[in-house]
């Protein structure tokens, strides 16, 4: 079989082809159908993020189910599925405790499965897999957890981005205990993920949505998906603009990119008791200068958002039924499809800063 391997920071995926043994218990293999093309990858790729190599990445993807290991319940052979990248154990204190997609057994054992080996080789070479899924293959091996099974009437490029730039944007806003209908919202980066922040903070009832960017062609795409108003924050000061347009800050900021500017930004673009949540991830080591004081005197809140803030499973089924009933924009997020080989042509795109979400087809 095929996959986009990753050997070394700073050179392209190679396609070549690897080798993939058979599930073990509580494992599933499956024909990969769709994934989508993450900045998350692109970290990897440009050594923001760091981990054992070589490795397949790919973490936002829908798959058919092949064939199951001894003891899986959850799927079958034939099943459609949308991949988490959490497979959580159910066993760790956060997974008891309700917060699943912060599982530490799916931290500490990485990009390899639950026993602490790779099912993915090259010769006699062991090949790791992002997230345990390692998407940008034909086929893989994934923990039984990972499998979410899906109605047939949900195509797979949209739900490979259920999988991660749809659950993770929109589930920031839906799951945060302190959205409310009638708020007003900043969102900082409109790539994918920022695309669905601004779908989240609608289905909320926000009362304004303010889009901010650095390229204008992307601030006139986030009006298909309910942005109210856009700022260029290259062209003005982003978050003067947001006090001028809201009266003095909004509600809620979201950081969709994940950088010290554009956190600083949000955390500086709120009201008194406003929210800022970091949803995009930025650089290994990256930290980011707050104001003690005006943290303290304005009541502000500053807090972490992964993978939608709460169980990835709970929050597929609500998107699912809400693309199904119209209310959620997902195919129009698609711009750009490719094929495996193509890969690298994918991730220059989204270096470019280009419109919406490109899909590998396999």
């Amino acid at each position: 079989m095929k996959a986009a391997v990753l050997y070394e920071a700073n050179t392209p995926l190679v396609v070549e082809e690897l080798n993939l043994s058979s599930p073990k218990a509580g494992e599933v293999k499956v024909r990969m159908a769709a994934a989508g093309v993450c900045a998350s990858d692109h970290h990897w790729m440009t050594g923001d993020a760091h981990g054992p190599m070589p490795i397949v990445l790919g973490h936002e993807g829908a798959a058919v189910v092949e064939e199951v290991g001894q003891g899986v319940t959850r799927v079958k052979p034939g099943d459609r599925c949308i991949l988490s990248f959490v497979s959580s154990c159910g066993y760790c204190r956060l997974c008891r405790t309700g917060s699943p997609q912060l599982c530490d057994t799916a931290g500490i054992t990485g990009p390899t499965l639950f026993d602490g080996t790779t099912r993915l080789s090259k010769g006699k070479t062991p090949v790791y897999q992002m997230a345990k899924v390692g998407i940008f293959s034909e086929m893989g091996v994934v923990p039984e957890q990972a499998c979410h099974k899906m109605p047939d009437s949900v195509p797979f490029e949209v739900a490979a981005l259920i999988g991660c730039s749809v659950t993770t944007g929109v589930g920031a806003v839906i799951n945060n205990p302190a959205s409310r209908p009638g708020s007003t919202v900043a969102v900082f980066g409109c790539g994918g993920v920022g695309l669905n922040v601004i779908q989240g903070a609608k289905i909320m009832g926000a009362s304004r949505i303010i889009a901010v960017d650095i390229y204008n062609h992307k601030l006139e795409f986030t009006y298909k998906f309910g942005a109210t108003d856009v700022i260029n924050s290259k062209e003005v000061d982003a978050v003067q603009e947001i006090k001028n347009l809201t009266g003095g800050g909004v509600d809620l900021a979201f950081d969709s990119f994940g950088s010290a500017i554009t956190t600083s930004a949000s955390v500086n673009s709120l009201r008194k008791n406003g929210t800022a949540v970091l949803v995009g991830l930025a650089p290994v080591g990256a930290e980011v200068p707050i104001n003690m004081v005006e943290l303290v005197r304005s009541q502000k809140t500053l807090i972490g958002s992964y993978y939608g803030s709460a169980s990835s499973h709970e929050t597929f089924d609500k998107l699912i039924d809400w693309y199904l009933k119209g209310k959620l924009s997902i195919d129009e997020l698609i711009t750009r499809r490719y094929a495996l080989d193509a890969i690298n042509e994918g991730f220059d795109a989204l270096s470019r800063g280009e419109d919406g979400r490109g899909v590998i087809i396999f």
